[in-house]
């Protein structure tokens, strides 16, 4: 038996601060408090994305709890009772983010979709909207960190490209200058004879540091100090001429950043894996930019 809520309860919803972060559809206000719609019948989360009701229909309540006593039901679209859609295929996304980082070769979409329940097809539209790239993308992204990461720390050029799962130097040499911005063997002696042009901009992550030589993006560096931004790309490249000031260059990554920033992108995901995707989104828009031919350097 549904409890009747006199129209007077509802009188000054449209006066709490709380109702804008019910218009805004807020996913930071879920877990704060709750709403339930008298028409309706059913109590939502903040970020519902079902059409705004009457705030002369609404009664807020600041627990689970209370909400559940008015007798309405859980509506089906935000699964107040329980994560949201959203957090739900967030935490698909990062199980499937972890698989291809552990994988020694990028799986398959069919292998990754089996792995989390899905079909290929949902599972590809899936991701797209949790991280902004495709499957293919982010393993792209992640193996390109390998390969960095590698060159600094291997014993020589061929361990990292094996460690990094290429199956065979040609494949990493197709595609090394655009993942490096260089060639291997200077991009392993620290930027040796290169100048690399560097523009920090501001994001939703914190700082951004994107830097390129004259072939390409080498580095991608995300951190909440410039500084300390500048000082990792100096420790990476120390035999680099590093250029700042560039204003072409500036107006070019301050644009690409204004285009792909996203802040509502991935905010369920583990933050290295929104870091890594937000730095491969960079990538690819640098790309289309046809100004450079980049790849990115993950922190």
């Amino acid at each position: 038996m549904k409890e009747m809520i006199p129209k007077s309860a509802f009188s000054s919803v449209a006066n709490d601060p709380r109702w804008q972060r019910i218009v805004a559809r807020d996913k930071n206000a879920d877990g704060q408090f709750w709403y339930s719609v008298s028409t309706t019948g059913v109590y939502c989360r903040p970020s519902c994305p079902s059409r705004v009701a009457n705030p002369v229909n609404v009664q807020l309540h600041d627990t689970l709890e209370d909400a559940r006593a008015t007798g309405f039901r859980p509506c089906k679209r935000c699964n107040p009772d329980g994560p949201s859609t959203e957090a739900e295929h967030a935490a698909l996304v990062a199980k499937a983010c972890r698989i291809i980082e552990e994988s020694e070769e990028p799986p398959s979409l069919p292998d990754l979709a089996d792995a989390v329940g899905r079909s290929p097809a949902y599972f590809h539209r899936m991701f797209k909207t949790v991280t902004g790239l495709t499957p293919k993308h982010y393993a792209a992204g992640h193996r390109a960190k390998k390969i960095r990461q590698g060159l600094v720390d291997a014993s020589t050029v061929t361990a990292a490209i094996y460690e990094a799962g290429f199956n065979s130097s040609g494949r990493f040499y197709e595609k090394a200058t655009e993942m490096l911005g260089m060639t291997a063997s200077r991009y392993r002696a620290g930027g040796m004879n290169e100048e690399i042009r560097f523009a920090v901009e501001e994001t939703s992550l914190g700082a951004i540091l994107v830097a390129s030589s004259r072939k390409g993006v080498v580095a991608i560096l995300l951190g909440v100090d410039p500084d300390a931004l500048l000082r990792k790309l100096g420790d990476r490249f120390p035999k680099a001429h590093l250029v700042g000031g560039d204003a072409k260059y500036e107006a070019l990554v301050a644009r690409v950043v204004s285009v792909i920033e996203a802040p509502r992108i991935g905010l369920d995901l583990p933050l290295d894996v929104r870091c890594t995707a937000f730095e491969q989104r960079v990538w690819q828009a640098l790309g289309k930019s046809g100004v450079l031919q980049p790849q990115i350097a993950c922190v």
